[in-house]
Order: C-alpha cells, then structure tokens, then sequence
C-alpha cells in the first residue's frame, strides 16, 4: 500500500511543479487553443498540458516499477503517441495522419511486446483463446478505441482528466498487478487538474487525452494477461460507458447528416447540457457523477450473478441513451462553411 501511495503522490508532483512550465512553453512556441463557434472557452489557452502528465506518469513509474518488460512497451509506444499529440496540438494534424499515429503507436505494444487480448475467462464457458490473427487486431482496435473516446470527451474544463481519475479508480480494484501503473496516472491526471478545472490555465490537448486513453488500454489488457478474467476488460468499458456512448452517438449522427465521421459538431452530451442552461462546472460535474456511477455499477457486476450484472449495465445504458436524445444530442450536423467548402 505504502508504494502505491508513493507512486501516487510521485506522479501528483512531478505534474504539478512541471505544469506551468509547460504552460509557458506552449505560449512560446504558439500551442494554444482559440475560440471559435464550436468551441466553449474564451480567449487563448496554451495547449500541451498533456507533457506534463506524461512526464509526472513516467518519472513515478521509472521510480516505482522500474524498466519492466511490459513497462518499457508502454513507454516506447505511448512516447510515439505524445509525439503525435504534440504535432496535433501545435499545426492540427490531419484526422487520418492522427489516426496512422494512433495505429503504430498500439503496434509497438501489441506486436514487439507481445501485449495482447489472446484469451479470456468468461462464466459458464471456460478459457477462450484468441489465435494471433484474431487477436492482434482485435488489441489496436481496444486500444485505440480508448484513445479517441478519451480524446473526444475532452471538451470542457477538467473534464477528460477527471473521468480519466474515476475510471483508473475502478479498474485499479481488480487489476491489482497494476496497481502503481494505475496509481501514477491518477496522480498525474489530479496534479494536472488544478490547473484544468474551470476556469482552465491549460488544456491538456490531444498530447493529453490520447495518453490517458492509451495508458487506461494498455493497463486492462495486461490485466487480462495476467489474470485472464474478462472483467478486467469489462470494468473500463463499462466505467467510460458515457464517453464511448456518447462517441458512437455521435458517429451515428454525423453519418446521417451525410458528413465525415471525424468532423466537430456541438452536438456531444456535454454541449447538449451546456445547451439546456448548465454551466461548466454544473456539466462536469454530471458527467463525473454518471461516470462514477457506471464505475460502481461495473465493479458489482464482478460480484452479482453475471446475468444479472449484464441485466442491471443495459437497463442503465438504456435509460441514459434515452436521456441524452431527449437533450438533443441526434440532432442533424449542420457544419459551418469553411468545414463544408473542405467536404
């Protein structure tokens, strides 16, 4: 216990001392996010936040856990990553370059180190293996699944860092192995979050948002290498069940509207509240409450009969996908004119 409070205190620190230094660099180099229509802020707010919690993760971790095999694939891989995020965040890569990063970045982890989802231990049926065919694919769409759901909720002051922190918080109670690892990023992200919660000093930026993706991904899927049992999978899912939600909901919509999947819109929950008289914090605080409680509800399903667990996650997930169309969130993507003239 006493190392993992270490580890969380270490990553808590380090973020929080190199947070405004990182502000100014961003200032200095010009990585800093505009207003615009669809954008909520007002004014420029220097960009990259998300160095500073890749470095508090890193140097806790290096620290703590050391340079373990597994531990060195992350690092390598979510290094490739931050790389990406901060060409994104200073010249706004083009969607499909980000996503060939995204790509290789999971590579790295799940091909050279061997990290994936080969088998699970499912109720009632036993070990299921996965062949390599099946299974490495089946590990880069994991992993970068959870980049872009993080990535896409990070809209709002302190959002994506604060769900990030109650999401890690619940996988860390079955993936014990990964307790530190788990530890560093929920330190990093609360170091970090002093500085992003409204009204925000700094943005974490895609650098950000795709690293906590890629760590929270990456933690689960070595859990079920060590433990085998699917819920170590299952909990993360279910825990960012409003985000991912919220991300297909979306996709659903902008392909009705005939648009491009990647294109922006004003359309997501946290608009949509915004939009119905909340104001930032009211919002962040909604989606903290509906994340933790997708987190609780993930871990009793571990201990309730698992039908009944299943039962209990879809009524849930049913009900809040009939409150968020009630807000408005699949109403038609009509995009402004410069984004039509690029279609």
């Amino acid at each position: 216990m006493f190392a993992y409070a270490f580890t969380f205190l270490a990553a808590l620190a380090v973020t929080f001392i190199l947070t405004p230094a990182v502000k100014n660099f961003a200032v200095q180099i010009g990585a800093v996010d505009k207003p615009d229509a669809r954008k909520v802020h007002h004014g420029l707010v220097p960009r990259l936040g998300g160095l500073a919690i890749y470095a508090g993760f890193m140097v806790s971790v290096i620290l703590t856990v050391g340079f373990t095999y597994e531990m060195t694939g992350i690092m390598i891989g979510a290094t490739c990553l931050v790389f990406v995020g901060i060409a994104d965040d200073i010249v706004s890569l083009p969607a499909k370059v980000k996503l060939l990063g995204q790509i290789l970045s999971a590579a790295v982890l799940v091909i050279f180190f061997d990290v994936n989802i080969d088998w699970i231990d499912l109720p009632y049926m036993g070990i299921i293996e996965f062949p390599l065919f099946i299974s490495i694919p089946l590990t880069i769409f994991w992993i970068i699944g959870f980049i872009n759901t993080v990535n896409l909720i990070d809209g709002l002051d302190g959002l994506a860092a604060g769900i990030a922190t109650i999401a890690s918080i619940a996988i860390a109670f079955l993936a014990f192995q990964m307790g530190q690892w788990i530890s560093a990023m929920t330190g990093a992200c609360l170091g970090f979050l002093q500085y992003n919660f409204n009204p925000a000093k700094i943005f974490m930026g895609d650098t950000g948002s795709m690293f906590l993706g890629y760590v929270i991904a990456a933690v689960s899927v070595m859990g079920s290498m060590k433990t085998a049992a699917a819920a170590v999978l299952i909990v993360p899912l279910v825990a960012l069940a409003v985000p991912i939600t919220d991300t297909v909901l979306a996709i659903v919509r902008r392909r009705q509207s005939g648009v491009p999947i990647f294109s922006p819109d004003k359309n997501h929950l946290h608009h949509r509240l915004l939009a119905a008289g909340l104001s930032q914090k009211q919002v962040v605080l909604v989606m903290y409450a509906l994340t933790a409680f997708f987190s609780a509800a993930a871990l009793l399903v571990v201990k309730l009969n698992p039908f009944l667990g299943v039962a209990v996650i879809l009524f849930a997930l049913g009900v809040f996908i009939f409150w968020a169309k009630k807000l408005g969130v699949m109403r038609e993507v009509i995009l402004p004119p410069s984004e039509k003239d690029e279609k």
